[in-house]
């Protein structure tokens, strides 16, 4: 499988001011037309309708490719939610509800979690390009168990760093706390120390280079993009790391790529 990350704002140059639709942001500034955002985000919820999945952890692009660093594709991730929803005109269906964890917009260093549609999902994307894993279906029973129930927010922890440590909770981003909730998941726990422990022991984060100077001035670019959780090597979890880990332990159903011409497996 190809290395494809996600980490909530790594998209993001270490020294690049934040924009509202990068990263972990909520929708921000539209970069592409709605009309062909609706259209994208409906054709990957109606892909994953057609492959049964009741639970998916969905990956978008948040920057211009062009700016991101080598080997970074995805810059957020959210779980997609097979759900009865409301439509504009007030009538009910079925469709997907996305789980998410986004910056605060008057305040980076903070995030809240937030529920959203697949077209706020991908208002403010760079390009149409998802990352999916859906996982194995006992899998998704047990994460819908999770979701459901206060563990979901208890996992929360507010402090946010785009490169935080996955193996302590000093801070966090958007896909560890996906990671935690697919470990309390995994592991029928809601007690943080064990999720902790067993992410330690089991899951292996996504290595990030970052140079003396680029660290040594994270922090002043941006609080959020602090690597004070870290000890001499910075790794993150990412969407990338995530499907590794999943495919790895035979967790995951099916790992793909939808753009709006293509469906390719990685």
């Amino acid at each position: 499988m190809k290395r494809f990350i996600s980490a909530c704002l790594l998209a993001t140059t270490l020294t690049a001011p934040m924009q509202a639709q990068a990263g972990s942001s909520a929708n921000g500034v539209a970069i592409l037309p709605a009309d062909q955002v609706a259209s994208f985000a409906n054709r990957v919820q109606q892909d994953l309708a057609a492959r049964g999945a009741r639970v998916a952890i969905v990956a978008r692009v948040g920057r211009d490719p062009a700016q991101l660093p080598d080997d970074v594709t995805y810059t957020h991730v959210g779980i997609w939610v097979y759900s009865r929803i409301t439509l504009a005109d007030g009538s009910t269906g079925q469709g997907y509800r996305v789980y998410n964890l986004y910056q605060q917009a008057d305040n980076p260093v903070r995030s809240d979690l937030v529920q959203d549609s697949p077209a706020d999902f991908f208002a403010g994307a760079h390009v149409f390009d998802a990352g999916i894993i859906i996982p194995d279906p006992r899998l998704q029973t047990k994460l819908l168990d999770v979701i459901g129930s206060p563990t979901y927010s208890a996992l929360h922890n507010p402090v946010y760093s785009a490169l935080s440590n996955p193996n302590t909770n000093r801070f966090q981003n958007c896909t560890e706390h996906t990671l935690n909730v697919l470990m309390a998941a995994l592991y029928d726990t809601d007690d943080l120390n064990q999720i902790k422990a067993n992410t330690a022991a089991y899951f292996v984060p996504q290595p990030i280079a970052v140079n003396g100077l680029q660290r040594a001035f994270a922090t002043v670019a941006s609080q959020a993009l602090t690597t004070a959780d870290h000890g001499p090597n910075v790794a993150t979890a990412t969407f990338g790391s995530i499907a590794r880990f999943m495919e790895n332990n035979d967790l995951a159903a099916e790992v793909y790529r939808i753009t709006p011409t293509s469906v390719v497996r990685f």
